[in-house]
């Protein structure tokens, strides 16, 4: 069993930064490959970025290239998202998740969400 919280989010102007960080619960993290997705109000759920358990490989949706960056710390057992440049049409919950398909957009374990608001 993996509890995930995240935590960071909040309100910022567009072009700024925020970053994200989800603490996990239980001895296993190491192995569990991670990851974060968002939903904007209205909208279904979607992959943003996705790291392997051993932080040696990440993957990103498109839009969020270059911007977003994601990194593990598996002694702290923390997961974290980088957001740079923040756009408008970043705003949305931002959910951690352990071991997700990006395709399907299932994981094993999510986390409760955290807000994100980027003003324009």
């Amino acid at each position: 069993q993996v509890q995930l919280v995240e935590s960071g989010g909040g309100l910022v102007q567009a072009g700024g930064s925020l970053r994200l960080s989800c603490a996990a619960s239980g001895r296993t993290f190491s192995s569990y490959a991670m990851g974060w997705f968002r939903q904007a109000p209205g909208k279904e759920r979607e992959f943003v970025a996705a790291i392997s358990w051993s932080g040696g490989s990440t993957s990103y949706e498109d839009s969020v290239k270059g911007r977003f960056t994601i990194s593990r710390d598996n002694a702290q057992n923390t997961v974290y998202l980088q957001m740079n440049s923040l756009k408008p049409e970043d705003t949305a919950v931002y959910y951690c998740a352990a071991n997700p398909n990006r395709h399907t957009v299932v994981a094993q374990y999510w986390g409760q969400g955290t807000q994100v608001t980027v003003s324009s």
